[in-house]
């Protein structure tokens, strides 16, 4: 059901701390522009947590307005089953196409649990959804065993594969076939992924570099592995910024430098300062010093 360079797209303020509309409008459409084949808002890297239930049906409604065709997926991150329920079905109603789904964090549940969560969410949003896998963040694996139980339910489509373990998906392929779209969700292993079967790849730092993103997955699809090998070293300082607890505030930052935009975050989050902030700057920098020149596709 899904392909491709899914972005991850970054919530844009104001300098007021209220959405800003135009904005991500325009960050949006570079995203389209560069070819992506389908974007996830209000994510981690959405600053999920700390948006407020309309707000998030409205920038969906954005996102959903930018993206054409493609695809658009709203995010589930709630703390209990009966807000991520209510959180599908305002999103299925404002015309989502899927969902993302994470386990109940911050509560670690266990398989029991983090299961029922899942298929209550899928249940009561009715539209496809992906399975958000992030023991390293969020403390909860949902193993192959887990997946062989929800591989019965149908809305079950796709998982975001972030365990860090690059065996996960061999592991996965050889438990299911094509039963699931496997996207990695790691942005300093989505070569080694992709090369290792993955359909797709949820990423971060596309929002500053939408072009290299999609010609990496692109060059990859087509077996031209020694043209996205090249990018791609190119690029993973850049893609090791995602892999932080400050990943949003990394991420803005890029944004500044590459696309002009703004690293605006809403609290408790503030904008990198200091050293760290400096530290980061010149990774951006001595990308940005080097970009490579793509090859046609």
């Amino acid at each position: 059901m899904w392909r491709g360079v899914f972005p991850a797209v970054t919530t844009k303020f104001t300098e007021s701390g209220d959405l800003d509309f135009a904005e991500m409008e325009r960050c949006f459409g570079l995203q389209i522009d560069a070819g992506v084949d389908g974007m996830i808002v209000c994510g981690s890297l959405g600053e999920n947590m700390t948006l407020e239930a309309d707000e998030k049906i409205e920038i969906l409604k954005l996102a959903r307005s930018v993206a054409g065709v493609r695809p658009v997926l709203m995010t589930i991150c709630e703390s209990s089953t009966r807000r991520g329920a209510a959180a599908a079905k305002a999103a299925a109603k404002a015309g989502a196409d899927g969902f993302m789904v994470l386990p109940g964090v911050p509560y670690k549940s266990d398989p029991r649990e983090t299961l029922t969560h899942v298929q209550a969410v899928a249940a009561a949003g009715g539209l496809p959804i992906m399975v958000y896998n992030n023991p390293i963040a969020y403390g909860v694996d949902v193993t192959i065993a887990m997946f062989e139980e929800l591989a019965k339910n149908d809305l079950v489509v796709a998982m975001k594969e972030s365990t860090d373990d690059i065996r996960r998906i061999t592991d996965v392929f050889n438990a299911f076939g094509d039963r699931f779209d496997v996207f990695t969700g790691v942005d300093n292993l989505a070569f080694e992924s992709l090369v290792m079967g993955a359909h797709g790849w949820v990423a971060g730092l596309v929002v500053a570099f939408p072009k290299e993103t999609v010609a990496i997955y692109k060059l990859v699809l087509a077996g031209r592995l020694e043209e996205a090998r090249a990018i791609y070293r190119w690029f993973r300082p850049l893609l090791d910024l995602d892999v932080s607890t400050f990943l949003v505030q990394n991420i803005k930052l890029a944004e500044v430098y590459a696309i002009g935009s703004n690293d605006r975050v809403r609290g408790p989050r503030l904008p990198l300062t200091g050293e760290t902030r400096i530290k980061v700057a010149a990774v951006i920098e001595k990308a940005l010093a080097s970009r490579p020149e793509l090859p046609k596709l």
